[in-house]
């Protein structure tokens, strides 16, 4: 049994920080005029208690299920720790979701009460209490009736109930998995989970603090955003804004002017292209100026690094470069951002490189669902670019080398500690398959540590396959790989038990109309993949990019280009841009077999 630190449960992680932090700014919500409300942690407080008293008047007790279908908002969190004080479970599911997944997760989790964003989501599981047993109520946020949340709140207001505090192994959260290689698994995560993994990744981030903004941009119904972003600002704090849309992305960066993000490098990635894109657009005065920019603080930062001094001169002009220069990137991302986390799959090296020159560290970490998420993580004391840094004060990770090739330098990663999740709900053979007899997590993901302790990622044993040569391909590698490249959107590598690898390719169709209009062809997405022009210049330069890293066997030998992207709508991405393999492959099978024919 784990000794967690008090406090050791969400009811009083929420109780302390709000007594500190009362009169702090929490979130910053976008109003119809385009500017920013704003939202304390006493007026949230005031509501949680409201939302909890209405609960306990509909009848939620403890070890009851509390659900959620709505994106990030303050009535998330409002709800949430409503719940946490009833010692009830909390159920998040997205806003983007096929219904049938609403339906299994409702069900599966024993649902008792459910609160959805709008009358459009009401409208699709207003049914749902006439074919599932013990789903008593379904609420709305963005209504006045009196089966609104501001309905709930106002009879929790005139029948106020004091909160029940958890004991750390109480499950406050079940967070089902994306389901990138089956059916969506209930991970059961205690208070204890929840806060050692924000207080033991903060320990090592003291930069953070009530001062810092972030902009909320992954679903808190993930344990990587709910545990280091909303409980984590929440111990500091700190404020959070909220991005609308991916659409939206850079004009609510301009608008809320955040301090500090947590991500993804599908993001980093996509901010890194259009930078490059506006700065070749811009003209070959300014993009040879904005080169100049970038080697000189290249140069500076990689004798820093080293340890030896960059001289005046050197420092004088990295000065006038960046307030020249890159300074003005800094603002095309709010001009207030000194550092990031990101998770999910490693940066690549080079865009992880250019934002640390341009004074926005990023910070790759590791974990999963079901280890709360946190495992690794790298920070400013201890940052290795290209690794999931080091293990976070408390855990254990062992590296099995029993369950890989004989000759293999890495193994399966396995987590002890504090953060490993107590199961998966109703699922007890599902369990065992992961969790061993002495506590250890089999994450399912490869990895070896480096000799000053930072673990590196190598592959995933689910996904990895052998060729009909026998060698092994471990497909997520190459396509992050492949994504890097700017007329790419989107990838998938197959090959399994097949003579040599496939690729299917989503070019990014924006970068595409600008070769279309260089060269005099037509834009549209289905003239452009019958091109030859266009598609032999991506196969090639796909080709010429990974035979820097990657051996023969491992390049595909065909391709097959798509006009549809993988998304989270048509069900081929996660909530957090994870590609669904066995989707994507089911969906493009008579593709895949053409080119093996």
């Amino acid at each position: 049994m784990w000794t967690y630190e008090k406090p050791d449960n969400l009811v009083e992680w929420w109780q302390e920080s709000e007594k500190k932090f009362r009169d702090n700014i929490l979130f910053w919500v976008h109003n119809d005029a385009g500017g920013l409300d704003s939202m304390s942690y006493g007026e949230i407080d005031r509501r949680i208690n409201n939302a909890r008293g209405g609960l306990a008047r509909l009848g939620v007790e403890p070890g009851d299920s509390v659900g959620i279908i709505a994106a990030n908002r303050p009535e998330w969190a409002v709800l949430a720790f409503a719940t946490y004080g009833r010692k009830a479970r909390y159920i998040p599911m997205y806003e983007k979701e096929l219904v049938a997944t609403w339906k299994y997760i409702i069900a599966d989790s024993g649902l008792k009460f459910l609160l959805v964003s709008s009358p459009e989501v009401y409208e699709k599981v207003k049914h749902f209490p006439e074919e599932i047993p013990g789903l008593e109520n379904i609420y709305l946020i963005d209504s006045e009736g009196k089966n609104s949340l501001s309905a709930l709140e106002n009879d929790g207001a005139a029948n106020p109930v004091q909160p029940l505090i958890p004991g750390p192994d109480d499950i406050a959260v079940l967070i089902y998995t994306s389901g990138t290689t089956g059916a969506p698994k209930g991970v059961l995560l205690s208070h204890g989970n929840l806060t050692y993994c924000s207080r033991a990744g903060y320990r090592i981030y003291p930069e953070l603090t009530e001062n810092q903004v972030g902009l909320s941009m992954l679903p808190w119904a993930h344990s990587y955003a709910l545990s280091g972003e909303l409980n984590n600002w929440i111990q500091f704090g700190g404020s959070l804004g909220f991005m609308r849309d991916v659409q939206t992305l850079g004009d609510d960066l301009r608008l809320v002017r955040p301090t500090y993000l947590v991500s993804v490098p599908r993001v980093f990635n996509k901010i890194y292209d259009g930078i490059q894109a506006k700065m070749t657009d811009a003209g070959e005065t300014k993009k040879a100026l904005f080169d100049k920019a970038c080697q000189i603080a290249r140069q500076r930062n990689e004798l820093v690094e080293q340890g030896r001094s960059p001289g005046l001169w050197l420092n004088i002009k990295h000065r006038f470069f960046d307030k020249a220069v890159l300074s003005k990137v800094r603002e095309a991302m709010g001009g207030r951002v000194t550092g990031a986390l990101t998770a999910s799959a490693a940066m690549n090296k080079e865009i992880a490189l250019f934002f640390y020159d341009i004074g926005i560290p990023i910070y790759d970490c590791y974990g999963l669902t079901e280890t709360a998420p946190a495992v690794s993580m790298n920070c400013s004391s201890a940052w290795r670019i290209g690794s999931v840094g080091k293990v976070l004060e408390g855990q254990k990770v062992a590296i099995d080398k029993s369950v890989v090739e004989e000759d293999a330098g890495d193994g399966e990663i396995v987590v002890y500690g504090p953060n490993v999740m107590k199961g998966y709900h109703n699922q007890p053979e599902a369990t065992k398959e992961v969790i061993m007899a002495d506590g250890g997590f089999r994450t399912g993901d490869r990895g070896m540590f480096d000799q000053d302790g930072f673990l590196w990622i190598t592959g995933r044993i689910k996904e990895q396959y052998k060729l009909s040569n026998g060698k092994y391909v471990f497909p997520a590698v190459l396509e992050e790989e492949i994504k890097l490249l700017a007329p790419v959107a989107n990838a998938t590598i197959y090959g399994e038990g097949k003579p040599y690898n496939v690729c299917l390719v989503v070019p990014d169709f924006e970068a595409a109309a600008r070769w279309a209009e260089k060269n005099g062809a037509s834009a549209a997405p289905g003239d452009l993949i019958a091109n030859p022009a266009f598609t032999e210049m991506i196969e090639n330069e796909i080709t010429r990019h990974l035979k820097k890293t990657f051996g023969g066997y491992e390049i595909p030998k065909k391709f097959k280009f798509l006009t549809e992207d993988f998304s989270v709508e048509n069900g081929m991405l996660t909530q957090t841009m994870k590609l669904k393999r066995k989707e994507v492959i089911k969906n493009y099978q008579n593709e895949i077999e053409n080119m093996y024919g």
